[in-house]
């Protein structure tokens, strides 16, 4: 009978030394934590970021488009209505932290659309607003995709006893 060769195949000892040098895992849960929380932790502060940013704008809008027809449907006349609510816009405008290039009104009367004051008529107000992402670098100049478009409309009715005379 051959003798086999043993000295090729490890001892038992060294088979062990072997196999918890690969299962040694001191030190790599911090590596892990960290790779894992800045992948999963960045995204999401980011998320965080953005809609606050989003609700903070779409709540100034819709307070802007309310409070303009407000005081346009309770102006004593309709110059006087339009210079109460572009004031109550810009301050809208301002509290939102949104550019005024940014932000577009449009207002209808009904049932006269030349003034607002006809009594039992109805004024409404459509504000567009393009709220711009947090940390989008402006250098860069990009015009398309660096802003989330939002709007608000409200409309609110002229008293049946005021109006022009």
């Amino acid at each position: 009978m051959p003798r086999s060769n043993r000295s090729a195949e490890p001892s038992p000892g060294e088979r062990a030394r072997g196999r918890s040098r690969w299962r040694d895992d001191a030190g790599s849960a911090s590596v892990e934590f960290l790779a894992v929380g800045v992948v999963l932790l960045v995204p999401l502060v980011y998320l965080a970021l953005a809609l606050g940013q989003l609700q903070h704008a779409v709540l100034g809008i819709e307070g802007a488009a309310r409070h303009a027809a407000r005081s346009i449907a309770q102006a004593e006349s309709h110059e006087a209505g339009l210079a109460a609510a572009d004031r109550a816009l810009r301050v809208a405008i301002v509290d939102a932290a949104l550019p005024p290039d940014a932000v577009g009104v449009a207002i209808t009367c009904s049932p006269d659309p030349a003034g607002c004051d006809t009594a039992r008529g109805t004024v409404t107000v459509q504000v567009d607003a393009t709220v711009p992402l947090p940390l989008a670098p402006p250098f860069l100049a990009l015009d398309v995709g660096l802003g989330i478009p939002v709007s608000a409309r409200a409309s609110q009715p002229v008293s049946a006893f005021g109006g022009a005379p």
